[in-house]
C-alpha cells in the first residue's frame, strides 16, 4: 500500500527509506560485536563467518518488528488501513497543518446496508469476497479509475453507469491539488461493512456530500458473486474538521453519529448535526430531563378523534407532549428520536402503554366506548417479549384487546422481517387491532402490504394537505384509497385542515379523517368531554378476508365491514369554516398549527 492507493501514511517505511533503517538498525545491534570481530580476524580469521549468524537474528527480528506493525494497520481481508490506520492518518494530517487557518480534514464514512442479511444468506466466504470488491471499488473511483469487471460486475460491460463515473472523476477534478485523485486519500476498512474515506484538504460539507452520493451510486452498479447478481445500497455520514470536530477521533465518531442517522432516516447521506448528536451537553441534558419527566409523569398524552363521514368518533390517536420544566415545550421529533437512539425507547413505550390503556379503562368505566390508537417504533416490535407486555398492559387494566390499536410502519420489515411478522402476528392472535402509519412516505410496497397483518391504513398528511393544491398528490391519494380497499383495508386520511379537503377525501370513498378541522390533540379531560358531546361508534371494522388470513377463522366478534358513506352530508356540528369541531369546553389550548408527532 502506498499513498497513491489510499494507504496509510503512518506504515513501516519501504523502499530507500526502508534500506537506510536496515541499515542503521544492523550497524546498532553490530556495534557492541565490532571490537570481538577485529580481534577474532587477527587470531583466528576463520571463525569471522559465525558473526554473520548474529547479523542474520537482527535482520530477521528487523522484518518481524515491520511485518507486526504493518499488521497492526492493515485489515487483514481487504488490505486496505485499518480503523487504527485512519485514526492515525487523520491526526497526521491535523497535526501537518494545524497552524494554517484554512486547513481542513473530510472524512467520509460509508456502512452497507442490509449486508448481514445477504451475509447471513451467501455464507460468510461470500460475504468476505463482497467486501474485498468493495474495497477496490472504492480505490479505484478514488483514483479515477473504473471498477474491476473481473471484481465482479457482470463481463462486457462497464459495473456501472458512464455518468455515476463521470460525476465521480468531476467531483475529484474540483479538489484541491494535494488530494486530486486520491494521492493523499486514504481508503479503509472500519470492520464489519464499514468503510471510511479521508480527504485532507477538503472542507466543504457540501462537496463532500456530493462525493459521498456518487460513492454510494458506484456501490450500487451491480456485482455479480456465485451466479447470482447482487446490487447493494449504503448510507454515508459526512464529518469535516475543523467545522464539525475539533480532533481526529472527535473526527471519526462523529461521521460515525452521520452516518447513523442517514440510516435511520434512510436519506442515503447526511451531514454530522449537533442537534442529532446524544453525546452533546444539550442532548444529555435532554436525556435526563426526559427520565426523570416519566417518572414525575411530566411526560403527558394527547388524544386526536379519528371520524367518520356520518359524524361517529370510530377512534383516537393517542400523541406525545412534553413542557419541560423551565424550558417550555418540547418537540415530540426531538424527544422521541433521542429516547429512540439512546436506548430509552422500551421505557417510552411502555410508559405510553401503560397510560393509553388506563384512560380506555377510565372511558370504558365512563361508557365510552372508543377505540384508542398507540403509534410503536420498529425498534419496540423487534424487542423479545414486546406482545407478552401490550398483553400484560391489557390484562392489568381489564381492557379488551380490540380497543387498543397499534399504529406500524413497514420499515420494521426492513431489518428483520421474520421477527417482525412473528410478533405482529402474535398481536393479532390476542385481538390487537393494527394500522399502516405513513402510507406512502418512502418505504410502501405490494409486497409489504400485503404481509403486514394490519386492518386500517393511514394516508400521510404529506399527501393529503396537498391534494386539493397538486393533482399528483391527490392521485396518491387516490390510489391508495383504492389499493387498501381492494385488499380489505379501511383508510384514514391524516391532516386534514379544510373544508375542501374533506370533500375530496369524502368522495374519493376515505372511511376515516383525522387532522385539525375535525379536532386538535387534546389532553385527556378535554378528549373526555369533547367524547361526551359526540357519536362514537365501533372501530373502523376489517373485512374478512383479512382476519383469515391472519388469524385462520372467520368466528371473530367484530362489527361488519363497512362501505364507504356514498351521499352522506357533512356532520352537523357547529363550527366556524377552517376552524376545529370543537365544542367551546373543549377547544385547545394551543395556538397555531402544530402537526402531532408520535414515537415511530
Amino acid at each position: 500500500m502506498d499513498r497513491t492507493t489510499g494507504g496509510a501514511p503512518t506504515r513501516p517505511p519501504q523502499g530507500v527509506a526502508g534500506a537506510v533503517l536496515l541499515l542503521g538498525v544492523l550497524l546498532a545491534g553490530a556495534a557492541p560485536l565490532i571490537p570481538l570481530a577485529v580481534l577474532v580476524s587477527r587470531h583466528e580469521p576463520e571463525l569471522l563467518p559465525l558473526f554473520a549468524v548474529p547479523l542474520a537474528v537482527l535482520v530477521a527480528a528487523w522484518r518481524i518488528a515491520r511485518d507486526r506493525a504493518r499488521d497492526q494497520l492493515t485489515d487483514p481481508l481487504t488490505g486496505l488501513p485499518n480503523r487504527h490506520a485512519l485514526l492515525l492518518a487523520a491526526q497526521e494530517a491535523i497535526a501537518d497543518h494545524q497552524s494554517e487557518e484554512q486547513y481542513s480534514v473530510g472524512l467520509i464514512l460509508l456502512d452497507l446496508d442490509r449486508f448481514r442479511s445477504l451475509n447471513d444468506t451467501l455464507g460468510h466466504a461470500a460475504g468476505d469476497r463482497l467486501l474485498v470488491h468493495i474495497g477496490r471499488r472504492l480505490h479505484r473511483v478514488l483514483r479515477g479509475g473504473r471498477s474491476d469487471p473481473a471484481g465482479g460486475a457482470p463481463p462486457g460491460r462497464p459495473s456501472g453507469p458512464a455518468d455515476r463515473r463521470r460525476e465521480a472523476e468531476e467531483l475529484l477534478a474540483e479538489l484541491p491539488p494535494a488530494v486530486e485523485h486520491g494521492r493523499r486519500a486514504v481508503v479503509a476498512r472500519m470492520g464489519g461493512d464499514e468503510f471510511a474515506v479521508l480527504l485532507p484538504g477538503v472542507g466543504c460539507g457540501d462537496t463532500l456530500e456530493r462525493l459521498a452520493k456518487a460513492l454510494i451510486a458506484e456501490l450500487a452498479a451491480p456485482i455479480r458473486l456465485d451466479g447470482l447478481l447482487l446490487v447493494l445500497e449504503a448510507s454515508a455520514g459526512v464529518c469535516v474538521y475543523p467545522h464539525h470536530a475539533g480532533d481526529a477521533e472527535s473526527l471519526l465518531r462523529r461521521a460515525d453519529v452521520a452516518m447513523g442517522h442517514a440510516q435511520r432516516g434512510r436519506t442515503g447521506v447526511e451531514q454530522y448535526d449537533a442537534s442529532q448528536d446524544a453525546d452533546t451537553p444539550y442532548r444529555i441534558g435532554l436525556l435526563g430531563d426526559l427520565r426523570r419527566g416519566l417518572e414525575t409523569g411530566e411526560v403527558q398524552l394527547h388524544y386526536q378523534p379519528k371520524v367518520a363521514f356520518d359524524g361517529r368518533v370510530v377512534g383516537l390517536e393517542a400523541l406525545l407532549r412534553w413542557e419541560r420544566p423551565g424550558r417550555g415545550r418540547v418537540s415530540p421529533d426531538e424527544f422521541v428520536g433521542l429516547a429512540e437512539s439512546s436506548g430509552l425507547m422500551p421505557r417510552l413505550t411502555d410508559y405510553v402503554l401503560e397510560a393509553a390503556i388506563g384512560q380506555l379503562a377510565a372511558w370504558r368505566g365512563q361508557g365510552l366506548q372508543v377505540q384508542v390508537a398507540v403509534n410503536v417504533s420498529p425498534r419496540d416490535v423487534l424487542n423479545p417479549g414486546f406482545a407478552q407486555r401490550v398483553a400484560g398492559h391489557l390484562a392489568r387494566h381489564q381492557v379488551p384487546a380490540h380497543a387498543l390499536q397499534l399504529e406500524i410502519t413497514e420499515r420494521l420489515l426492513l431489518d428483520d422481517s421474520r421477527r417482525a411478522a412473528d410478533t405482529l402476528a402474535e398481536l393479532r392472535r390476542h385481538g390487537v387491532g393494527m394500522s399502516l402509519d405513513d402510507f406512502g412516505t418512502g418505504h410502501s410496497s405490494l409486497v409489504r402490504l400485503r404481509s403486514l397483518p394490519v386492518g386500517e391504513l393511514k394516508i400521510d398528511r404529506s399527501f393529503v394537505s396537498r391534494m386539493v393544491a397538486d393533482d399528483h398528490d391527490a392521485a396518491v391519494v387516490r390510489c391508495s384509497v383504492e389499493l387498501a380497499h381492494s385488499l380489505g383495508l379501511t383508510v384514514v386520511a391524516e391532516g386534514v385542515e379544510d373544508d375542501e379537503t374533506w370533500e375530496r377525501l369524502h368522495g374519493l370513498g376515505v372511511d376515516a379523517v383525522q387532522g385539525w378541522l375535525v379536532s386538535a390533540a387534546l389532553p385527556a379531560d378535554q378528549a373526555t368531554a369533547w367524547l361526551r358531546v359526540h357519536r362514537t361508534g365501533p372501530p373502523c371494522a376489517e373485512r374478512l378476508t383479512t382476519l383469515e388470513r391472519w388469524t385462520g377463522q372467520a368466528e371473530l366478534s367484530l362489527p361488519e365491514p363497512r362501505l364507504p358513506y356514498p351521499g352522506v352530508p357533512r356532520p352537523t356540528i357547529p363550527s366556524q369554516a377552517g376552524q376545529p369541531l370543537v365544542p367551546p369546553l373543549a377547544q385547545p389550548t394551543e395556538t397555531g398549527l402544530q402537526a402531532p408527532t408520535t414515537p415511530q
